[in-house]
């Protein structure tokens, strides 16, 4: 049936295995660390509020936002798109701001852009704007060369304190 083979007998020769001749270190081509590069990442899509969805409170991501409901609260975001159904009432912020809709509040943005459908009843901070024909739009209108920097609009500069000369010259 089954035979004993040698092999496996104590004292035996073992079989080895070929040698395979191994490199030094310093000519390991194998990279040191464990990262290895991968295609670059397609940017995620844009998180939309659906025009039945009510949100009472503030929004802040660093992505992008489409709002089709209406918020009311503050909203941060890379681009924000306010729809033509959305209503915003509050401060909105991002680097990129389309209103297709309506906006009651501060409107904050490095470009902004309000479209034919636009509804804006609140000041507008901006680098770069675009206003379409048939936007509506009451409030006022500043260009920051940074307007997302500080919390609340820019005041004027101070007017410096007036410099007072004596007739008589200085005296040490």
């Amino acid at each position: 049936m089954f035979s004993k083979s040698r092999v496996n007998e104590p004292g035996a020769p073992q079989p080895s295995a070929p040698e395979t001749p191994k490199a030094p270190e310093s000519m390991n081509t194998k990279p040191t660390s464990d990262f290895t590069p991968s295609a670059p990442k397609e940017k995620a899509p844009a998180s939309v509020l659906s025009s039945d969805l009510t949100i009472k409170g503030n929004l802040k991501t660093a992505g992008d936002v489409q709002i089709e409901g209406t918020v009311e609260g503050d909203i941060r975001a890379h681009l924000l798109t306010v729809g033509e159904t959305a209503t915003v009432k509050g401060e909105c912020m991002a680097d990129d701001v389309i209103v297709n809709g309506r906006v009651i509040g501060r409107v904050r943005g490095l470009k902004v852009r309000l479209t034919a459908t636009a509804r804006v009843e609140g000041d507008i901070v901006h680098k770069t704007i675009a206003i379409e024909s048939g936007a509506h739009f009451e409030g006022s209108v500043q260009r920051q060369e940074d307007p997302l920097s500080s919390g609340g609009m820019a005041k004027p500069a101070p007017k410096p304190a007036p410099t007072t000369t004596s007739a008589a010259g200085d005296k040490d």
